[in-house]
């Protein structure tokens, strides 16, 4: 959804062309493809831990600031394994869509900063401007919905105490990776670094998961991993280098 609302002009913006177009479609299409490949990976996450290993998430909820397992159990768990995989699927997916939604009024903004008509005529066209403002943006907007959250659940949100930190951490580390990314957007335009970002993500998470948790197992889990990997890093190189 980026990567076509920076090449095609969608939602107002200005169409960004490249050197070798064909390179391009061949690399977002690649980087698409490897999500589908991705899909077909079938993740070993273990129910029943042996004694060796500590869950990390499991029994450690927090429910009215007491520890322990909830009486009620979440509708999550509930459900078949194939469901659950497919309604995991189906929210990445629209994660992934809010995610590319997320950077558009930025380059809204500075399509319209040189129309003298526009509201945003001479905003700044710097990237790097923008990131203090996105990343406040995303923390109000994930406190109201946590607020929201604990109005619905009556006070008593079920919360994973040992995921705490760890989420301030990741957030640390996305904002540093979204400063990197809007630096890289001043330089190459996002019809370049939206694919090579957006699956950069999936890879790398996909390789904790194969590497530390060892949730990948199986010669032919590990096939399609790989297969998933190298389309991943195709598609990056080809979209890199169609604007040489």
């Amino acid at each position: 959804m980026g990567w076509a609302s920076s090449r095609f002009g969608w939602f107002g913006i200005a169409a960004q062309n490249v050197s070798h177009p064909i390179l391009n479609y061949c690399g977002a299409g690649l980087c698409l493809l490897s999500g589908l490949i991705f899909f077909f990976v079938k993740a070993d996450v273990e129910l029943l831990h042996s004694s060796e290993t500590i869950p990390l998430l499991i029994d450690r909820r927090t429910n009215s600031g007491s520890y322990g397992q909830n009486s009620s159990e979440s509708w999550i768990d509930t459900i078949g394994p194939k469901s659950k995989r497919f309604i995991g699927f189906l929210l990445a997916v629209v994660a992934g869509l809010m995610y590319a939604f997320s950077i558009i009024p930025v380059l809204y903004i500075k399509s319209n900063s040189v129309h003298h008509d526009s509201m945003f005529y001479e905003s700044s066209v710097y990237d790097l401007d923008y990131v203090h403002a996105h990343c406040c943006g995303i923390f109000i907007a994930s406190t109201v919905y946590f607020a929201i959250y604990c109005a619905a659940m009556n006070t008593k949100p079920k919360l994973y105490s040992r995921a705490v930190l760890p989420g301030l951490l990741s957030g640390l580390m996305w904002a540093i990776g979204t400063y990197c990314w809007f630096l890289a957007n001043n330089y190459l335009n996002s019809v370049i670094t939206f694919p090579i970002v957006t699956v950069g993500y999936g890879l790398v998470a996909a390789l904790w998961g194969c590497l530390v948790f060892k949730e990948i197992k199986g010669l032919a889990n590990c096939l399609i991993f790989s297969l998933a990997s190298c389309v991943v890093l195709t598609g990056s190189v080809l979209t890199a280098i169609s604007n040489l």
